[in-house]
């Protein structure tokens, strides 16, 4: 995919306001790719949450996705061509051309392990709704996989159709992701071990039962169910108290490690080098031939040798098992 194939991160990022009832909705724009969010996309949703974070015009924040899932996670197909183009981490972190900086080594430690560091930055769009400082709300439908699980991990209020799948395909194919810790303390150790180590998604009345989501609700009522939340979260106690509030549960969270744990699962991914694959083959590691085969083929190969109801597609889900 060239980068003019790629649309341009406010087309897939969209943000609106009501100034009167306070409510500020970020839309994920790009349901031909299952709303995966470009590196730029990443950046300007992390921009406008801080932004949002401030403004004194919002005191609720919605995210929704446009079509029929929320999102099955970033654009990896655009991240590993600049990775292998050497411009992954140039742009992930934001350095211009012609700053005087020096990118190091992708031979280096510091030249992998700095991008997946940076996913515990608010700024990377992985963490940033941990540090918001007003309410937000994730609509879930669909698929809820990677980035976007990652989004449920820090939302305050999660409101799901009830034919919405959770999980994240790295489970499968290298056995670890950025928010590790912060799903287990919001699904509960048990429940987030066997997603772990199945690599199997969750239904929406799974994660409720795990209390992890707030709502299920038919498709065709998720929309209204949503509003109704946001307008109840809009109309309650004065701004300064949900600053006040956020700060105490951010406090909690910093109690319980979620900072930290960010930090541990990203140097997690900084050890991906050492991984081997087992000695009959059967376990997909990010090897170099997973890479240059292209992440989403690998998940799709790994997918068809589960049980079809632990598949990660709907479509598998429909196929037998493979032998």
């Amino acid at each position: 995919m060239s980068d003019g194939d790629i649309p341009a991160p406010e087309d897939i990022i969209r943000y609106d306001k009501d100034v009167e009832s306070r409510i500020a909705t970020i839309t994920i724009d790009r349901p031909d790719r299952l709303n995966s969010p470009t590196i730029g996309a990443r950046r300007r949703y992390a921009d406008l949450i801080y932004k949002a974070s401030i403004d004194d015009d919002v005191k609720v924040l919605v995210v929704r996705g446009v079509g029929d899932h929320l999102g099955s996670g970033a654009d990896l197909d655009e991240l590993m061509a600049k990775r292998k183009g050497g411009a992954a981490v140039q742009e992930e972190l934001g350095i211009d051309e012609d700053d005087d900086v020096t990118i190091p080594s992708g031979r280096s430690y510091r030249g992998s392990a700095s991008l997946v560091y940076w996913y515990a930055d608010p700024r990377a769009g992985c963490r940033t709704l941990a540090d918001f400082k007003k309410i937000s709300i994730l609509e879930v439908k669909g698929y809820c996989y990677g980035w976007h699980f990652y989004q449920a991990a820090d939302a305050d209020l999660v409101i799901s159709s009830d034919d919405a799948l959770f999980g994240h395909p790295a489970f499968r194919y290298v056995g670890y992701a950025p928010r590790m810790w912060q799903w287990a303390m919001t699904m509960g150790l048990r429940k987030f071990q066997e997603m772990v180590f199945t690599g199997r998604p969750f239904s929406a009345d799974e994660m409720y039962e795990c209390n992890f989501v707030n709502s299920v609700v038919p498709r065709d009522q998720l929309e209204a169910e949503v509003e109704k939340y946001a307008l109840a979260c809009a109309r309650t106690r004065p701004a300064d108290t949900v600053f006040m509030q956020k700060v105490f549960f951010g406090i909690m969270k910093q109690h319980q490690g979620e900072y930290m744990g960010s930090m541990l699962s990203a140097w997690l991914e900084s050890m991906g080098g050492l991984l081997r694959e087992d000695v009959d083959g059967r376990a997909a590691t990010l090897s170099n031939e997973t890479m240059d085969a292209g992440l989403n083929t690998a998940v799709k190969d790994n997918d068809s040798r589960f049980p079809p109801e632990w598949r990660l597609s709907r479509s598998g889900r429909n196929k037998p098992a493979a032998e």
